[in-house]
């Protein structure tokens, strides 16, 4: 093994990429309902609103984030600094998170562009799927901070509330004050950051170009290419189905057209550098209008996109392409996803009632079954994020487009194949166990042996794959499973 290879695994980087994605996802819950406890007047701190303290805060605010000196203006402060550092200290703390936050993904990013990781979803998934989704939560967490209205309030009175209790500024607040008027419009802001990242996260948007024309073809193409179907080649019926990019046949839509947008927003230069990531960014851009930060906080994104790039020189040849492309979804994204939806209930429909009359086809055609999951879990959530939230100029103009009187009936069709999942979960487990040791431990023991250069300590972790696959039997995985179920129900 390469010195090269021993410090990158040393690194840890898939281990850190998953900690801090994790840790983003807590922090965006934690903003989350401090924006949404700030909108309610029940539960936004009641000092916020008191008239005595209006100037103070209008004062704090417009000096933030610099300190107000003016112990006249501060006097209301000082009277109640006890209720405000007790009643703001869980809001002051998830902001300081949010920093340390940021700190660590900045100098993880850092640390991966420094050993020069090529990323690419088809032949490296989990370690793409986490930099992109932790790309995804950095730049959403800061999103949503930029929404909080009562940040700057929040921060400055705690801030000097602090001082006149303990006769000196809370020791993060000139870095967090910074932070907050940094990223008051994020997306300059971000551009900037990433910059030193731009060839990693170019190399793994473009691993999704094979994988995400697949995922976003139209009805029309799926009838074409007889998708989900198991009766068109029934001298097939019984082969397993299988993809080189396993587990990108079922990978989320939303997820890839989240990575995407979110990717180019922050690297808007490589939409100047390379034609191909036009077929990313366009199909992205016209396949909808608006992408999920978190909840039922979305981002209206041509909008905004098209803001941010007019304030790029050199950039109105692409805000003109983001023009047309929001003309185009609004005017085409909900047909093109209604006609999804009627073929995926022909589709579903045809799976359920096959696999109820053949249960044993469940081993070999588990692939098509997760697939159908994936395709309709897919559609629903786009309707309804794009129902709940419709697009300022479609307020007052009613479409067909975006009502569907038969999403029922798909959602029936996918809790029946649920059902039958469940019913027959033994079928899927002595076919994938029989399979594992009968065939993939015989062909990846070959490999093995056949290998050219193996170190030492691969060939024992891939001798030891096989020793486990080998080894494994219905017992033991019955065992197995019935442990992941009590765990499940405790």
């Amino acid at each position: 093994m390469s010195r090269f290879s021993v410090m990158q695994s040393q690194m840890k980087l898939a281990e850190k990429l998953t900690i801090l994605t994790d840790r983003g996802r807590g922090l965006l819950a934690r903003l989350y309902n401090i924006k949404k406890a700030c909108q309610d007047p029940n539960s936004r701190p009641a000092f916020l609103s008191e008239k005595m303290l209006e100037p103070c805060i209008r004062a704090i605010e417009k000096k933030f984030p610099q300190s107000e000196k003016s112990q006249s203006v501060l006097q209301p402060v000082d009277q109640r600094k006890a209720e405000i550092l007790k009643v703001l200290s869980v809001y002051y703390t998830t902001f300081k998170d949010i920093l340390d936050f940021k700190d660590h993904v900045l100098n993880l990013f850092t640390v991966i562009a420094s050993v020069h990781v090529t990323f690419d979803i088809t032949t490296n998934f989990d370690m793409t799927k986490s930099y992109l989704d932790l790309i995804v939560t950095f730049v959403s967490t800061l999103l949503l901070l930029a929404r909080v209205e009562d940040r700057k309030a929040m921060l400055g009175l705690y801030n000097h509330a602090f001082e006149l209790a303990h006769q000196r500024s809370e020791p993060a607040f000139a870095r967090l004050g910074k932070m907050v008027d940094d990223f008051q419009s994020p997306m300059k802001k971000l551009a900037e950051e990433f910059i030193p990242f731009e060839s990693c996260i170019s190399s793994a948007l473009f691993s999704l170009l094979h994988l995400y024309p697949r995922r976003n073809a139209t009805a029309a193409q799926w009838r074409a290419q007889e998708m989900l179907s198991l009766v068109t080649k029934p001298t097939v019926l019984l082969n397993p189905a299988q993809s080189e990019t396993m587990r990108c046949e079922y990978l989320p839509l939303d997820t890839i057209e989240r990575w995407i947008i979110i990717g180019y927003m922050v690297c808007p230069t490589l939409l100047q550098s390379n034609e191909r990531n036009h077929g990313l960014w366009r199909p992205a851009l016209q396949n909808s209008y608006c992408i999920t930060l978190f909840r039922d906080e979305v981002l209206m994104f041509h909008k905004y996109i098209e803001v941010f790039f007019a304030s790029i020189k050199g950039f109105s040849k692409r805000v003109a392409e983001v023009k047309e492309s929001s003309n185009v979804a609004l005017q085409q994204a909900g047909m093109l996803h209604k006609e999804r939806r009627k073929f995926l209930r022909s589709a579903l429909l045809e799976l359920s009632q096959i696999l109820s009359d053949q249960p044993g086809l469940l081993g070999p055609k588990a692939l098509y079954v997760l697939m159908g999951f994936s395709f309709a879990r897919d559609e629903i959530l786009w309707l309804v994020r794009h129902v709940e939230h419709p697009h300022p100029k479609m307020k007052n103009k009613p479409t067909t487009d975006f009502e569907d009187p038969q999403l029922p009936e798909l959602l029936f069709y996918m809790e029946e194949l649920r059902a039958l999942v469940k019913k027959y979960y033994q079928v899927l487990q002595q076919y994938y166990v029989q399979y594992l040791n009968g065939y993939d431990a015989i062909v990846l023991n070959n490999l093995v042996k056949n290998l050219p250069l193996c170190p030492e300590d691969e060939s024992i972790i891939l001798s030891s794959f096989v020793q486990q696959m080998e080894s494994l039997n219905l017992k033991e995985s019955n065992s197995r499973l019935a442990e992941c179920l009590c765990r499940t129900k405790d």
